[in-house]
């Protein structure tokens, strides 16, 4: 089977109109966020806590249901699905270890947003760096994950919140989410830093840029301290294989370099918790949205998205 046609998107939330036989967690009429990651609370890595590692996550590039075959067709073609979700259609058939019951009253835009960007910005901090109360932090890039690990590390107590993007309206957004300094790139907060942490340097670096180089990951090295963790969440091409960084300041300064999947987040435990800290108005997803779109302002969305003239786009359906 070819890998087009393809639907794209891979975070959403609705409201489901049918279940199939077996299926026991969702029913008729519930509301739900679709998880780009499956959580089958079976395998070895669920059961010990690690969902974003669930076994079935291979799956979400082949894009097919789990046994091979597609419920999704195009012009008379088999259509394989983005993370096995497909949102940009009015309509999709899933998994039911893909999707997580949330309560009515959220909006359902609102929600849609914790399906991946929300949870991972956040868990990035959280979880990935551990970022404590006092601590200082570098946010590398301002999107739709970047200002969501600069609203995580606001929630863990983060003294100071250091937002390094190019673009200016992502560093002006920066500053509504909780950073408190901003700049355009490594080499400008270098010194800032410095001088602001007498010399300890920053206690963790999130990187949540477009895309992770070799470049990115010795900047965010040399923003961090002794014990200082960088955590890589923007993804690299899947061929890049070679990094540059200071080895000696690995080993004797005992810095740690975390990849860091959606997050290190439990899509089943932390998409309620991100929807319960934004009912409790301790999480921003209103001010996420800089616009909305149809399904036919798509290719808008994308150009802002790439333009930096939008934090998060949302479609949409009627």
């Amino acid at each position: 089977m070819e890998a087009l046609p393809a639907i794209g998107g891979h975070e959403g939330a609705g409201v489901v109109e049918a279940v199939g036989p077996g299926v026991r967690s969702v029913a008729e009429g519930d509301h739900v966020v679709l998880s780009f990651i499956p959580a089958c609370g079976k395998c070895h890595w669920c059961a010990i806590g690690r969902e974003n590692l669930c076994e079935w996550g291979a799956g979400i590039q082949v894009g097919l249901q789990r046994d091979g075959t597609s419920r999704h067709h195009v012009r008379g073609q088999d259509a394989r699905l983005m993370c096995i979700l497909g949102t940009f259609s009015t309509h999709t058939v899933i998994h039911e270890d893909s999707v997580v019951k949330i309560d009515p009253d959220i909006p359902l835009d609102k929600a849609a947003l914790v399906g991946c960007g929300v949870t991972t910005g956040v868990g990035t901090a959280v979880y990935g760096a551990e970022v404590g109360a006092g601590d200082t932090v570098v946010v590398m890039g301002v999107g739709g994950v970047g200002a969501n690990a600069v609203q995580g590390a606001r929630i863990a107590g983060a003294a100071r919140i250091i937002a390094i993007d190019p673009a200016p309206f992502n560093r002006e957004q920066a500053g509504k989410f909780g950073a408190t300094h901003m700049y355009a790139s490594a080499a400008e907060a270098l010194e800032p830093i410095q001088e602001m942490t007498r010399g300890a340097m920053a206690n963790a670096a999130l990187v949540t840029v477009d895309v992770t180089t070799a470049k990115v990951i010795a900047d965010a090295v040399s923003l961090v301290g002794k014990e200082g963790k960088v955590a890589l969440t923007a993804l690299s091409p899947i061929t890049a294989t070679e990094v540059e960084f200071p080895i000696f300041e690995l080993i004797a300064y005992e810095k740690r370099i975390i990849g860091c999947l959606f997050g290190h987040s439990n899509p089943r435990s932390d998409i309620p918790k991100m929807l319960s800290l934004y009912r409790d108005g301790k999480l921003m997803l209103d001010e996420l949205v800089t616009r909305t779109y149809t399904l036919d302002q798509i290719n808008e969305g994308y150009e802002a998205m790439r333009t930096h003239k939008n934090i998060r786009g949302v479609m949409l359906y009627d």
